[in-house]
C-alpha cells in the first residue's frame, strides 16, 4: 500500500492539510523516533518537537492551532499530568494523546490523565512485549489522524475526500487492546453485512424501545471511553443489574480500570478472572488480552474468559460479550455503546436486537471518536441516541422499573 493510499484508508486525505502534530518527550530518542514515525505519512505535519512540559504549553500559542499533542508523562521541569490541564486551558480542542511505557505506575498515571481529558493513550515499544516498533508506528500514525480528524471536526474543518473520525464507523485499527503481532480479523469481523465507511451526515433511525426490564447490563467503549464510562458510571449510581464493561485496554490497564471504576464511582468494580458468578450493581470488566462472556452451567451464571482470536482487531471484544448475553438474557438485556474508534460491537448489537434486548449508543457531538457508537446508530439498532451527560439518566429509568 502506498504512503498516499494508506493515508486516505485510514481517513485523511493526502495533500490537503496535513495534521499539525506536536510531540512533547524529555528523550532526545523517543522525540526523534516519534517524529519519524508519524513523519512518514503525508498526513501528518509535525509543527514543533520539545523536551517538558513547560516548554509545550509555551510553544502551543507559537503554532496554533494544534491538532493533536503526543504527550509523554514522566518529564523533568513539568511532568505530562501536570501539563496538560494547561494544554487544555489554552487550546480547549486539542487532543492530547498519552505515550508512555507500559508499567503499573504509568499506566494509573495514564488513567488519571485520561479522567483530565486526554483523548487516548499509545504504550511505546519496551520489556512488555505489546509492541513492536513496526506495532507502535502504525497505532501512533492511527490514533493521531483520528484524534486530528475529531479535532477538525469540532472546529468546523476537517479534510476534504476523507470521513471524519466521527463519520467513520467501519474497520479500523485499534491495537491498544491486542498486545501482540497475532492480531488478525476473524470470519466474524467481515460478514456481508460490514458497515460501510461514509463522509456523508449521519442518518439516525430509532427502534422501537422494548418493554423489558433488563437483568444485565453491558457497556462498550475504546477511544475516549474510560472518560465516559467514570462519568456513565458515576451518574447511574447503585443499579440492581451486573453491569458488564469491555474497554479496548492492555491487561496492565484494565486492572487499574477497575480500580478506578471503585474508587471514583463509589461502585463495586472487579477486573475479571475467568469463574466469578454474575453479582449485582457490580462492575464486571473484561481483562486486556482476553475475551468476556458469560455461560449458564448446572451451577448457575458464569463469567468465562476466552482466548479466542481477536475480533475487529480488538482482544477483549465488545462483540464475544454481547453474543454471550444475548444467548443467556434474550430480551432482558441492555446493552449501551460508547466512545469508540472502529465498529467493534455492531455485530454484537444485531444479536441483542434479534433477541428483543435494547441498545443505546452515545451521540455523535458527544463522542471523541464517532466509530463504535456511529456503526450502531446509523444501522438503526438503537432505542435511544444520547448525548454522554444523558445517558446515565436514561439508562436509571430503565433499569430501575418493575420488571415486565
Amino acid at each position: 500500500m502506498s504512503r498516499s493510499t494508506r493515508g486516505e484508508a485510514r481517513g485523511g486525505a493526502a495533500g490537503n492539510d496535513p495534521y499539525r502534530v506536536m510531540v512533547v518527550d524529555d528523550s532526545a530518542v523517543v522525540r526523534g523516533m516519534t517524529t519519524r514515525f508519524l513523519e512518514r505519512d503525508n498526513d501528518i505535519q509535525i509543527v514543533s518537537s520539545v523536551g517538558d512540559g513547560q516548554r509545550a504549553i509555551s510553544q502551543l500559542d507559537r503554532h496554533a492551532p494544534v491538532d493533536v499533542v503526543v504527550l509523554d508523562i514522566e518529564m523533568p521541569v513539568m511532568d505530562g499530568l501536570t501539563a496538560l490541564p494547561k494544554l487544555l486551558e489554552k487550546q480547549g480542542d486539542v487532543q492530547v494523546l498519552v505515550s508512555s511505557t507500559l508499567t503499573k505506575s504509568n499506566a494509573d498515571i495514564s488513567l488519571k490523565a485520561l479522567r483530565a481529558g486526554a483523548a487516548d493513550y499509545v504504550t511505546k515499544p519496551g520489556n512488555s512485549g505489546l509492541h513492536t516498533a513496526d506495532e507502535f508506528q502504525e497505532e501512533l500514525r492511527s490514533k493521531v489522524k483520528t484524534l486530528g480528524a475529531a479535532r477538525r471536526r469540532s472546529a468546523g474543518g476537517g479534510k476534504a475526500g476523507g470521513a471524519s473520525a466521527r463519520e467513520r464507523p467501519g474497520p479500523a485499527t485499534d491495537r491498544a487492546s491486542v498486545g501482540s503481532s497475532t492480531a488478525a480479523r476473524t470470519g466474524r469481523d467481515k460478514p456481508a453485512s460490514a458497515p460501510a465507511a461514509s463522509a456523508a451526515p449521519a442518518t439516525v433511525q430509532k427502534r422501537a424501545a422494548s418493554n423489558q426490564t433488563p437483568e444485565v447490563i453491558a457497556i462498550g467503549s475504546s477511544t475516549g471511553g474510560p472518560q465516559a464510562l467514570f462519568q456513565v458510571l458515576t451518574e447511574l449510581g447503585p443499579v440492581r443489574q451486573p453491569i458488564l464493561v469491555t474497554q479496548h485496554m492492555p491487561k496492565t490497564f484494565t486492572a487499574l480500570l477497575a480500580d478506578h471504576i471503585k474508587r471514583q464511582t463509589k461502585l463495586d468494580a472487579i477486573e475479571v478472572a475467568g469463574g466469578e458468578s454474575l453479582v449485582g450493581g457490580r462492575v464486571h470488566v473484561a481483562p486486556g488480552g482476553s475475551h468476556m462472556v458469560v455461560e449458564r452451567g448446572s451451577d448457575g451464571l458464569h463469567l468465562k474468559l476466552s482466548d479466542d482470536p481477536p475480533e475487529n482487531f480488538c482482544k477483549p471484544s465488545v462483540d464475544p460479550m454481547l453474543r454471550s448475553l444475548a444467548t443467556v438474557f434474550g430480551g432482558r438485556l441492555l446493552t449501551v455503546i460508547l466512545t469508540g474508534m472502529g465498529h467493534d460491537g455492531y455485530y454484537g448489537c444485531q444479536t441483542v436486537v434479534q433477541a428483543g434486548g435494547q441498545v443505546i449508543a452515545q451521540d455523535e457531538e458527544s463522542s471523541v471518536v464517532w466509530g463504535m457508537p456511529g456503526a450502531v446508530a446509523k444501522a438503526g439498532l438503537c432505542s435511544a441516541v444520547l448525548p454522554l451527560g444523558e445517558i446515565a439518566d436514561h439508562m436509571r429509568k430503565i433499569a430501575m422499573r418493575s420488571a415486565a
